[in-house]
C-alpha cells in the first residue's frame, strides 16, 4: 500500500477574495431567479428580482465595469427561459446595460445618503431598472413595429412602476445581504 503525500496549497497574501464577487453574484442571482419564478403578478406587474439582486451584488462587491457587463450578460441569459416577453433575447442587451449603469453609479464619488442611511442601493436599482427596461422596450418597439402609443402609455409606465418596486426591494434586502456577505461600504 502506497502512502499518499498530501499536497500543500499556498495562498499569496492579497489573493484570498479575488473571485468573491463571482460567488456573491451567483448566489444572489440564484435567489433572484427563484423569486422571479414564484412571485405572482399584481396588475400585470412583477418586480424584476434579477435586476434587484445584481444591483445588490454590484453594490456589495464594487466590481469593475467589465465585470458588471459580464454579470449583466449572465443575467440576460438566465432571464431568457423565464421571460414572458414577446422577444426574450432582448435581455441579452438590456441586462448588461442595466448592470453597467449600476456599476457606473456605484463607482461615483457622490454621497448618496440621508443622514446615516445609505440610499445607493435604492438609487442604483431604480436607475438600472429604468436603463434596462427602456433598452428592452425600445428593442421590442423597433423589432415588433409597435405603435408609439403602446410604447409610451403601455410599456413605459410598467418600466417606471417596476423601477419603483425594485428600489424598495433592493433597499430592504441590501443591509441583511451586507451583513451576510460583508460587503464594502461606499
Amino acid at each position: 500500500m502506497e502512502a499518499k503525500q498530501q499536497e500543500m496549497i499556498t495562498i499569496k497574501s492579497g489573493q484570498e477574495g479575488r473571485f468573491r464577487w463571482v460567488a456573491v453574484t451567483a448566489l444572489l442571482l440564484a435567489i433572484g431567479l427563484i423569486l422571479k419564478l414564484v412571485t405572482p403578478a399584481v396588475a400585470g406587474i412583477t418586480p424584476n428580482w434579477l435586476i434587484a439582486m445584481y444591483c445588490i451584488a454590484i453594490n456589495l462587491t464594487r466590481v469593475s465595469i467589465k465585470q458588471a457587463a459580464g454579470i449583466g450578460l449572465v443575467t440576460g441569459a438566465v432571464a431568457i427561459p423565464t421571460s414572458k416577453a414577446a422577444l426574450p433575447y432582448a435581455n441579452l442587451i438590456s441586462e448588461p446595460v442595466g448592470a453597467i449603469v449600476c456599476a457606473l453609479i456605484v463607482h461615483t464619488s457622490f454621497k448618496l445618503a440621508i443622514g446615516t442611511i445609505n440610499l445607493r442601493p435604492a438609487i442604483t436599482a431604480g436607475i438600472s431598472t429604468v436603463a434596462s427596461g427602456l433598452t428592452f422596450i425600445t428593442i421590442l418597439k423597433v423589432a415588433l413595429s409597435l405603435p408609439v402609443a403602446v410604447y409610451l402609455y403601455g410599456m413605459l409606465p410598467v418600466v417606471l412602476a417596476v423601477a419603483g418596486i425594485n428600489m424598495a426591494i433592493t433597499q430592504l434586502i441590501y443591509f441583511p445581504a451586507q451583513r451576510l456577505f460583508g460587503g464594502k461600504e461606499a
